[in-house]
């Protein structure tokens, strides 16, 4: 694991932090994870306050642990808090990113999904879920791009877009449960295929 980074941040960047999760959370519609993109952009491109490698890990480590998708958000606020030197600034990043991108989404879900239950038969609600899906496969799409160029090289990273696209279309074009996917990755990862 890499040494963290040195980081001083003010009780502006804290809120900047906390602003970008509420938008993320809007944006969330595919699940936390379809934002990552987005969270690469502004904690490792934009700010400097992860590395890449943290933000690798603090995907995979949270995707390998048992419980919620949504633990990467809190793994990434940890390593922030952490990078600014101590941990009592881990726990609040973790609130901050928690809360940020719990709240609004978990609360406009609620909201949407009653009145669209109220009102499942009109044909705006119809078209809009249908439109909704794909937003949904492009986030994730944008993720898989994300996570798949780690080295930044075609040279090196060919199986993995050979993998992420078989995968996709055969998640598209077939029944089989993704769970089967799963495993194969994991066995193919098991022998460093990928």
């Amino acid at each position: 694991m890499n040494p963290p980074l040195q980081l001083v941040l003010s009780t502006s960047d804290w809120l900047s932090l906390f602003g970008h999760y509420l938008m993320l959370s809007l944006m969330s519609v595919g699940g936390a994870i379809s934002t990552t993109a987005e969270m690469h952009r502004y904690l490792v491109e934009q700010n400097g306050w992860l590395t890449q490698a943290q933000f690798n890990e603090s995907i995979a480590i949270a995707q390998a642990a048992p419980g919620p998708n949504v633990l990467f958000v809190a793994l990434m606020g940890w390593n922030v808090g952490m990078n600014a030197g101590s941990t009592a600034a881990a726990c609040l990043g973790v609130l901050i990113t928690m809360v940020g991108i719990m709240l609004p989404s978990t609360t406009l879900t609620y909201m949407a999904a009653s009145w669209g239950h109220r009102n499942r038969h009109l044909r705006g609600v119809r078209a809009f879920k249908q439109g909704m899906a794909p937003i949904v496969v492009a986030l994730l799409i944008s993720t898989g791009m994300i996570l798949g160029g780690a080295n930044h090289n075609l040279a090196t990273d060919w199986p993995i877009w050979t993998l992420s696209v078989v995968a996709g279309l055969i998640i598209w074009r077939t029944k089989i449960h993704l769970l089967w996917l799963l495993a194969a990755g994991a066995v193919l990862g098991w022998f460093q295929v990928v």
